[in-house]
């Protein structure tokens, strides 16, 4: 069975298949924020739609994010590792990649294991 939730016609904002939760993009809540704020406030939209789908961060199993600019990664890798629960990192890709919308700064794709 294939759980959607969140769902326009475009996509869902998480699918959950055999206890695995794949989120879709995440962004800031305040696109015209620095690279700090922005990284906060998504990893802030990651943790309540992992809530919201049975799971939670230290439970992340792959993430990929990208950056406008890569010279925002140390500032934003300060964030992540400081979110990130300690013996629990991910398998995890960044690269730099042009955001949809030109404001934002970073996004990331997550994909969780449903607590057991």
């Amino acid at each position: 069975m294939i759980n959607r939730i969140d769902i326009n016609q475009r996509m869902s904002s998480i699918v959950i298949h055999n206890k695995t939760v794949y989120l879709c993009g995440q962004v800031a809540t305040d696109k015209f924020a620095d690279i700090t704020t922005q990284t906060h406030t998504m990893l802030a939209e990651v943790d309540a739609l992992l809530i919201q789908a049975g799971s939670q961060r230290d439970h992340i199993l792959s993430a990929t994010i990208y950056l406008k600019d890569m010279q925002d990664y140390d500032a934003m890798n300060h964030v992540w590792d400081n979110w990130l629960p300690q013996g629990h990192a991910p398998a995890r890709a960044c690269v730099q990649a042009a955001i949809a919308e030109p404001e934002y700064l970073v996004e990331v794709s997550v994909i969780a294991a449903v607590i057991a």
